[in-house]
């Protein structure tokens, strides 16, 4: 999979990172199970700190979509492919309430409000 970060965007580092792996997961260019590059590895390879890629990979974690195993690596999680069509109804829910005309924090309000 090919990796890019745009230093020139708004969006986080971490962020752009997490979304290209998101996206590989769900379009399958990243299989449930494979191996992940090392962190310092990745980083080194985008020009980046190691904690940017780090923070990627425990988000991801938190999602569901990625193992992090001390010593072992990183790799797709077993039933990432599941876990990404959550992540793919929550990003319907923004871009249709952003249609409509509601702002980030009228979204988050609503969301909140439904927790």
């Amino acid at each position: 999979m090919l990796w890019k970060i745009d230093t020139q965007s708004s969006q986080p580092l971490h962020e752009q990172l997490a979304g290209q792996l998101r996206r590989g997961i769900a379009t399958e260019a990243l299989e449930e199970g494979e191996k992940l590059p090392a962190a310092r590895e990745l980083a080194k390879g985008l020009g980046v700190n190691v904690h940017t890629v780090l923070r990627a990979f425990q988000t991801l974690r938190d999602e569901g979509l990625l193992e992090v195993r001390r010593g072992r690596g990183t790799s797709v999680a077993a039933d990432a492919k599941s876990a990404t069509r959550h992540v793919e109804l929550a990003r319907r829910l923004v871009r249709e309430a952003r249609r409509s005309g509601m702002g980030d924090r009228e979204i988050l309000r609503l969301v909140e409000v439904q927790l």
